[in-house]
């Protein structure tokens, strides 16, 4: 049996930080130093007036490890604020998807039941392949690609997760 301590959990990790050239390559100095694994990264502006960024990571660890995360992160400079979102409670967590599948006859029409079923788009079609464009929740993107797979699944682009805690609160 394993106690709390030896279970790893994922995380969604939300760090406010400072616009400006060199803040990513600290945040992922400090995981790639320490060996922590980042499972999905996003960056973007959020805030122009005050030139901040919001940087939302997926990684796992112990829960000893995930708050050893937010410390370390917290410390560094320019980082405003370190929030798991996974710890302070129900959060939407978003990610899209672009899937290329190539394929024709029987496998090119079940492609396109299965993208209707999972609300994908077509965003490009030519006589041998499409694009589908999909958002959701990982999962969800991770069941559509495996069922993609034995259809003629040729290429995957991802943006990785977007997060943001639900009601009121804010990091």
């Amino acid at each position: 049996m394993t106690t709390q301590e030896e279970t790893t959990i994922s995380a969604v990790i939300s760090i406010l930080v400072e616009n400006e050239s060199g803040v990513l390559a600290r945040v992922i100095g400090l995981f790639s130093g320490r060996g922590y694994n980042i499972e999905s990264l996003t960056v973007a502006p959020v805030e122009e007036s005050r030139h901040q960024s919001r940087i939302n990571i997926v990684t796992s660890g112990t829960p000893q490890v995930i708050e050893q995360i937010k410390a370390q992160v917290g410390r560094l400079v320019p980082v405003y604020r370190v929030a798991d979102l996974t710890a302070l409670g129900p959060h939407v967590a978003r990610e899209m998807a672009l899937v290329k599948v190539v394929s024709s006859g029987e496998a090119r029409t079940e492609a396109l039941r299965i993208a209707e079923a999972f609300r994908a788009r077509a965003v490009d079609t030519t006589a041998t392949s499409f694009i589908f464009e999909l958002t959701g929740a990982t999962d969800k993107l991770d069941s559509f690609i495996d069922l993609m797979r034995p259809l003629g699944l040729a290429e995957v682009s991802r943006t990785g997760v977007a997060a943001i805690i639900r009601g009121p609160r804010t990091i």
